[in-house]
């Protein structure tokens, strides 16, 4: 059995893994599981079920992410902390907060067995009427966003989670929400380089893990495919930032996307491209693209030994970070919420916007 389902992060049903989930993961050697609201019901329970998912993983872990950026971006509430948007908290000027901040978030998420998420946003809020990214940028200017992106990166990642750098090429300027239709960048390649992709080439130096690569049509970059489609796109991210890491796609199941190609043809299509790893709200659509993709090696559609790098880059990554695994001890999970240090970080957070006020 080969493992391309390492190409593949996932959404689950419910709070416990079902019979087909379970024989999923295991024999397609799955890379990885995104968990949403309908996956939580309180820290013990989370921390259950990504033992019970760990259980079936090959030789490494999974990756077990969520979307848990602070402000109306938050998967997991009860226990948790409650982050304000990322804009407010940049609001303070404070580098350090932001450091202490995504520490707090990730000692949360990490004492339940979470090891991705899919923040810090590296887009600039350069159109206010963008209700899609809104206060979930740091700011409205290269010079705040890029302040901020590498005291987010190292507060997640020196507190044992891995974080994601989103939406390249830049989703900050945009009116469409790619959830529900594909937004048209007009941007220049000028301003693209001088401006959108400034934070990300900070995240690479930061060196972030992942980046994830939005559903745009940037005429900048190409003018008839999607960026998370088009080689040039990838080319574009892999060059301007030097990152040589795990490029993921947003979530395959966007609008953006599934209204003009089906499942199969965008998954061979992103993979083609340059993307490491593609990501699906649920196991079905997951399946159907590891049919097509099996069958387009088959057919040496795709070359195998491409497939096999991307393969190679995701192992290398686990192995790096990922190897040390242990399961969660469920009786210890209270002693990682509702903490002293948690306490003072937001407290500190309220005192000084009180003081501004």
């Amino acid at each position: 059995m080969d493992n391309f389902g390492q190409l593949m992060i996932s959404g689950i049903r419910g709070t416990t893994l079902l019979p087909e989930e379970m024989e999923f993961i295991k024999n397609e050697k799955l890379g990885g599981i995104i968990l949403f609201a309908n996956n939580f019901e309180d820290p013990a329970q989370l921390a259950e079920l990504v033992n019970s998912i760990q259980k079936l993983r090959d030789e490494y872990p999974l990756f077990i992410s969520v979307d848990q950026e602070g402000g109306r971006v938050i998967r997991f509430k009860k226990h948790f902390t409650q982050i304000p948007s990322m804009m407010k908290i940049a609001s303070i000027d404070s580098p350090k907060l932001v450091f202490e901040v995504h520490q707090l978030l990730a000692k949360e998420l990490s004492a339940c067995g979470i090891n991705l998420s899919f923040s810090p946003c590296c887009d600039i809020l350069t159109n206010p009427e963008n209700k899609v990214i809104g206060d979930r940028a740091f700011g409205t200017n290269a010079e705040i966003v890029e302040k901020y992106i590498s005291a987010a990166i190292r507060g997640l990642q020196t507190s044992g989670l891995l974080s994601c750098a989103k939406h390249f090429p830049g989703h900050g300027g945009t009116l469409k929400d790619s959830h529900f239709d594909l937004p048209l960048v007009k941007t220049s390649l000028t301003e693209l380089k001088s401006r959108e992709i400034i934070p990300f080439i900070k995240a690479s130096k930061s060196r972030v893990e992942f980046i994830m690569m939005a559903h745009l049509l940037v005429d900048a970059l190409d003018d008839k495919l999607p960026t998370s489609l088009s080689p040039k796109a990838y080319e574009f991210l892999r060059q301007e930032t030097k990152f040589t890491k795990i490029i993921i796609t947003d979530d395959m199941q966007m609008k953006a996307i599934s209204d003009k190609y089906t499942i199969e043809q965008a998954a061979l299509m992103a993979l083609s491209a340059g993307a490491d790893m593609l990501l699906y709200r649920n196991m079905d659509d997951a399946g159907k693209a590891l049919v097509a993709l099996r069958e387009a090696i088959k057919k040496k559609i795709i070359r195998r030994e491409e497939i096999l790098e991307k393969v190679m880059r995701i192992e290398k990554c686990k192995k790096e970070n990922l190897a040390t695994y242990q399961p969660i001890y469920i009786p210890k999970i209270a002693d990682s919420f509702n903490t002293a240090e948690s306490k003072k970080v937001m407290e500190q957070f309220t005192n000084i916007l009180t003081a501004k006020a």
